[in-house]
This record gives C-alpha cells, sequence and structure tokens, in this order.
C-alpha cells in the first residue's frame, strides 16, 4: 500500500475511534489495531496520536473554508449566500462526518494541540464569513437590522451542526432541502403563509 493511502487509512479508523470514544480515550495501540499496522509503525507515518488528531480537525475546516470562499467569490444575494453556507456546511460535515463531531465534542482537547492557534484561526475565519452575509443582508434590507448578528450567527450555526445525523443521512439530495428548511425557518418562521388564489382554487 502507498504511503498515502495508509496515511487515509490510519485518518479514518482514527477518526471514527476519536468519535465513538474521544481522543483522551483512544490510545495509539487502538488506532493501530484498527489500522491493521503495529503499533511501532504507525510512528513512521504519524508522529504522535495529536497529530492524527490535528490532520483529522484541520482537513475539515480547510474543507469548510474553501466553499465558503467559493461561495462569497460568486457574489450572490444575502438569502441565496446564507442559503448555500448552510448547504455547503451539511455537505462538508456529511463528508467528513467524524471530524464534525470530533471538532464540536473536543473543544478542551484541541486546546492541547499545537496547531491549536491555526485552529483558532481557522473557526474565525469560518465566524466572520457567516457574520459578513448576516451583516450584509441586515443592511441591504433582506433581513431584519434589529438583531445582533453574532447572535444570529451562533443561533444559525448551532441549528446547522446539531441537526441530527438520522434526519441529515435519511436525506438523498445532499442536504439542499435541509439547508433550505432551516433558512426558511429563520426567515421566514414557521406561521403558515396564505394560500396564492391558484391554490385556493385547487384544493
Amino acid at each position: 500500500m502507498e504511503r498515502h493511502d495508509r496515511n487515509e487509512l490510519i485518518l479514518e479508523h482514527a477518526s471514527a475511534l476519536f468519535a465513538e470514544k474521544g481522543i483522551a480515550g483512544t490510545t495509539v495501540r487502538d488506532i493501530a489495531g484498527r489500522a491493521g499496522l503495529l503499533s511501532g509503525s504507525l510512528y513512521h507515518y504519524f508522529p504522535s496520536k495529536d497529530a492524527i488528531a490535528d490532520a483529522i480537525v484541520t482537513s475539515y475546516l480547510d474543507e469548510l473554508i474553501t466553499r465558503y470562499r467559493e461561495i462569497l467569490a460568486e457574489r450572490h444575494d444575502a438569502r441565496t449566500a446564507l442559503s448555500l453556507l448552510v448547504g455547503a456546511s451539511i455537505r462538508v460535515s456529511r463528508t467528513h462526518a467524524h471530524a464534525s463531531a470530533i471538532y464540536q465534542r473536543e473543544t478542551g482537547y484541541l486546546r492541547q494541540l499545537p496547531s491549536h492557534e491555526s485552529i483558532r484561526a481557522d473557526a474565525r475565519t469560518i465566524r466572520e464569513t457567516w457574520e459578513s452575509v448576516l451583516a450584509n443582508g441586515a443592511s441591504t434590507g433582506a433581513f431584519r437590522d434589529d438583531l445582533p448578528v453574532p447572535l444570529l450567527y451562533v443561533l444559525i450555526r448551532d441549528a446547522v451542526w446539531l441537526t441530527p445525523h438520522s434526519v441529515m443521512h435519511t436525506q438523498d439530495d445532499g442536504g439542499d432541502d435541509i439547508a433550505e428548511a432551516i433558512v426558511s425557518i429563520f426567515l421566514d418562521g414557521i406561521t403558515a403563509r396564505p394560500a396564492t388564489p391558484d391554490e385556493r382554487h385547487t384544493r
């Protein structure tokens, strides 16, 4: 097996273990066993368990930021941009399901990693991206301007990342329907809209 393929195999098994048992609760021997290696052999690929955790989390954050930058570069209106951010977040979290869980649950442990400042910088970039879209929507009249942008970000962020996985995995659309539902709930609420004349006629 090529070195790159072995690296990917180690990261795949380690991410599943970290999500299941926590980083602190997982040993190098656990990871090596899942990957079909002797414990000592694993150090030929990664210098430590923390280096593996770092690679898993930074890969996830890097992909999120890349997708966000692509969305902002297209200069969509605020509602479309918000919907695309939600959709991208769901799709990337599906692709990196274990990494997403690790990032959400292992805040304390991630603070111990040598790359913690880099992870914090990525987290700031993510937050600033969302807040810039929300602020733009408020300034252009697309969104209410009487609500604090940081609060809106936290509420939408939690709705996106805390969406039950059971719901996300029953959808086959890549997350677009879930993304639009989340955006609609925040921007339109859950009050039933009046039926249009055509809809009333067909009832």
